[in-house]
């Protein structure tokens, strides 16, 4: 009577099925997208994402940082929308040299601000109580002077 060897059981890394043999579980199901698909495919999934899913994203692993960080267009369309509100700030940034991802990054959190400001969500603040947590940012002298224009016309 012949014996079979057996089996080794130890569980397989991420969930991989274990009816599959090792050399199929590869093809099967890859743990990372970035390392199969063409960099013009993973460039257009992670296009779709909103700046938080494309920051996250970036924190997966080393492929997915190195192909995301490395990237300036994916940030661009997130920058331009930035631009709406921060255009002075945005326009001086990249006249300064710094990268898409660079100057979203430095303008993101402030124009958040800025367009609360501006749409009036801190005119009737009675204290700095009634402010929430992140409603302050630091600012310049003329985002603060668009601010306080746009109280004034109210």
């Amino acid at each position: 009577m012949q014996k079979t060897p057996k089996r080794n059981k130890q569980p397989l890394p991420c969930g991989e099925p274990a009816s599959l043999p090792p050399d199929k579980r590869k093809r099967e199901s890859p743990e990372d997208f970035v390392a199969f698909l063409p960099p013009e495919v993973s460039l257009q999934i992670f296009s779709e994402l909103d700046i938080r899913s494309l920051c996250n994203a970036a924190m997966t692993c080393r492929s997915w940082n190195h192909a995301i960080d490395n990237n300036d267009c994916l940030w661009k369309n997130h920058c331009l929308t930035v631009r709406a509100v921060c255009q002075r700030e945005i326009d001086c940034d990249r006249g300064n040299g710094y990268s898409w991802k660079i100057t979203l990054l430095r303008n993101y959190w402030k124009s958040k601000v800025k367009q609360e400001w501006l749409s009036g969500k801190y005119s009737n603040i009675h204290s700095q109580n009634n402010l929430p947590e992140k409603s302050m940012y630091p600012m310049d002298v003329d985002t603060w002077g668009e601010i306080l224009e746009a109280e004034l016309e109210r």
